[in-house]
């Protein structure tokens, strides 16, 4: 029973996405293009103590003071002990989570980027550019882009407020959506993050907005209710979050 409630679920879902479009109000359309993953950062603090958690079980902390990357995806964390004073490396396959702090640099970069987009005003929210929270960094095992051999990496997961379905990661090499701006003024449109990694299940993918419509019934399609109110002919991959936000939400009733 179970298996054809679901069956029936998906074939209602697919026939709601390929039906009548949904129309949003000016409202609704300003709260779904609300940006509601945190920023995404790619250099932990050197100055202030991160955490790192073995696969088994055991914790340290100390300052983080170099990462190796691939593709922008940290394989390896080195970092000076807080008690030893000695320096300790790890490998991404040893990690199971690391908790660490945005470096000042990034920060202050990550501020000028957001005032010189004039879109950021009404869609982000500048504290998550300056705030003190820890990043929290999951070990995955995924293949870059889709194209790689599937590799361990820690990946910053960005939606920790929501992540009970859907898991959302920084995608460090993502490009964004361009815009313009007139004799230096802010940047009018554009800066729209094009892609992330994604986990659902048991699967984990890099998701590109060009490819956000053929993977609309995996992420979304098992809940009738959200493919009524979100057919995927109404959306925009500007709404992503929002999206992930609100099935989450459906789905926990």
């Amino acid at each position: 029973m179970r298996l054809k409630s679901l069956l029936l679920a998906l074939c209602l879902a697919g026939t709601v996405s390929f039906g009548q479009k949904v129309k949003y109000s000016k409202e609704e359309i300003k709260k779904m293009e609300t940006y509601l993953f945190n920023e995404g950062f790619n250099i932990p603090s050197p100055k202030k103590t991160s955490t790192v958690i073995l696969k088994d079980g055991t914790s340290y902390k100390g300052f983080c003071n170099k990462i190796e990357t691939k593709k922008g995806q940290i394989y390896e964390v080195a970092i000076k002990d807080s008690v030893t004073k000695k320096n300790i490396i790890f490998n991404a396959d040893q990690i199971s989570e690391m908790y660490v702090y945005p470096g000042n640099a990034e920060k202050i970069a990550k501020v000028a980027k957001y005032m010189g987009n004039i879109r950021n005003f009404s869609t982000k929210k500048l504290a998550k550019n300056t705030g003190n929270d820890r990043i929290h960094f999951v070990n995955q095992t995924v293949s870059l882009k889709n194209k790689k051999d599937d590799k361990e990496f820690l990946m910053q997961l960005i939606n920790p407020e929501f992540n009970g379905i859907i898991s959302v990661y920084h995608d460090p090499r993502a490009k964004e959506t361009t815009g313009f701006s007139v004799m230096g003024s802010p940047q009018l449109g554009g800066g729209v993050i094009k892609s992330y990694y994604v986990k659902k299940g048991d699967k984990i993918m890099w998701l590109h907005k060009d490819d956000f419509e053929d993977h609309y019934d995996f992420l979304f399609g098992d809940n009738a209710e959200f493919m009524k109110k979100y057919p995927k002919n109404s959306v925009e991959w500007d709404y992503f979050s929002f999206l992930v936000n609100e099935y989450t939400a459906i789905m926990n009733g």
